[in-house]
């Protein structure tokens, strides 16, 4: 099926507009093409092209990929893991990923580089029209200030503007354009100040330890002064093997912390890197490129996640977790949510039938996630106190059936219908706490 909508000469008419081949962007236009609609994915970039990120894939967003039908083997470049490993108070922690029915019982990583690519590649293998280089500029709107298509730049090999412009015109327009979303600020949506933002900070180092069998997770990040005494710097690190030789070696801080904003995070990255031990081989001489940081939106900090014909996926409207920084789980689910509900959109007779299913993806996503949201920004609160963060590394990490159970919440694990006490408290949590 075609839009219905007039194209002016030159123009491209589709039935779905989808701006970023991030995780939530090729998710959102796989799924609509495997449902038979005409969608066009576009992404200013060429691949492969990098994303600051942990590269950590979490079980939840494992079964999204199984969903997808990724191959997901080691020999096809997936780095598979069993769980987590947290060190902290002079304690350390190993812990599997939950034995549930909901989720599999195993985490992966993959460099960004290859990840998007991969999803990009997917999805115009199940039929989407992949376009790179296309960086758009503006939406285009109709006389009721409803988002009706884009302009895009056409840009080449080396980030270039070519001077040439594509139109691109569709009743519903999928915004996956990340963080900053041009296109969502250009519609009006800014960001909320009022929910939770981090920067993450990560390197590559090739290391003996690239084929860890656990994620590591730092909570303290250690470093020492002038004189050879220990200072606490803010933040969380952590340790992820690719098992191509490298690690992921980053750190992640809080607006929650007194911190933010006032610390030159790089430098407290390599003064973390030098306090680890000479066998692990991380140092000025093994990393693989540039200590490189990005924001992360948390908790759907840009809304209405529906809106005058511009749906919002993944990072541009927020929806990273505030407990522990994930956002490619809740992209790639996103993008499913999105999709479906375009798809029965679409299908309905009249405009105003189609406009009330598209505005059902706010509720639909607020369900989802909103509650679980609320929790963890109220939980980065909580942890952004220094002394707070010191009392619960001190008193939570010694006892493991806590710590079993703060992993299924932190890491959104739980199982989804029944399970044990400790699955039914994290489903009691998010019902009860209102919706970000």
């Amino acid at each position: 099926m075609t839009s219905s909508l007039p194209a002016a000469d030159g123009d491209r008419s589709v039935d779905v507009i989808v701006v970023g081949a991030g995780p939530g962007g090729s998710a959102t236009a796989a799924w609509l093409a495997k449902a038979g609609k005409d969608v066009v994915l576009l992404e200013k970039s060429r691949f492969p092209r990098d994303k600051i990120c942990g590269d950590g894939l979490t079980p939840r967003a494992v079964r999204q990929l199984i969903n997808l039908g990724i191959p997901l083997s080691e020999t096809d470049g997936w780095a598979h893991n069993k769980g987590l490993r947290i060190i902290g108070g002079g304690m350390r922690l190993q812990l599997d990923w939950p034995d549930v029915t909901s989720f599999p019982g195993y985490g992966m990583v993959r460099a960004r580089q290859d990840l998007d690519e991969v999803l990009a590649r997917h999805a115009a293998s199940c039929g989407a029209e992949l376009l790179e280089g296309r960086n758009v500029s503006e939406p285009i709107r109709d006389e009721s200030g409803r988002i009706v298509g884009v302009t895009a730049k056409v840009v080449d090999e080396r980030g270039k503007a070519t001077g040439e412009r594509e139109t691109y015109r569709a009743p519903v327009v999928v915004a996956a354009d990340g963080v900053s979303s041009r296109l969502s600020v250009k519609m009006g949506r800014e960001k909320r100040e009022d929910r939770p933002m981090a920067v993450a900070v990560r390197a590559y180092y090739e290391t003996p330890r690239h084929d860890d069998e656990y994620l590591e997770s730092h909570l303290e990040l250690w470093s020492t002064t002038p004189e050879g005494g220990r200072i606490l710097m803010p933040g969380y690190g952590w340790l992820f093997g690719l098992g191509d030789g490298r690690s992921n070696i980053g750190l992640g801080v809080l607006n929650t912390s007194e911190a933010f904003g006032r610390t030159d995070y790089k430098d407290v990255m390599r003064r973390w890197v030098e306090t680890m031990p000479a066998e692990w081989g991380i140092n000025e001489g093994t990393i693989t490129g540039e200590i490189t940081a990005a924001a992360l939106p948390m908790a759907f900090n840009r809304q209405p996640l529906y809106a005058d014909g511009l749906m919002l996926v993944g990072d541009s409207g927020g929806m990273v977790n505030p407990f522990n920084g994930e956002g490619i789980d809740y992209a790639l689910e996103a993008g499913h949510a999105a999709a479906e509900t375009i798809v029965q959109a679409l299908a309905r007779p009249t405009a105003a039938d189609r406009e009330r299913v598209l505005v059902s993806y706010i509720g639909r996503m607020k369900d989802m996630h909103g509650g679980y949201f609320t929790l963890g920004a109220q939980f980065a609160k909580l942890i952004g106190k220094p002394e707070i963060m010191r009392l619960a590394t001190k008193y939570g990490l010694p006892r493991q059936t806590l710590m079993k159970f703060m992993l299924k919440l932190m890491a959104n694990l739980p199982e989804e219908k029944g399970g044990g006490l400790d699955d039914r408290l994290v489903q009691l949590m998010t019902k009860v706490a209102p919706n970000a």
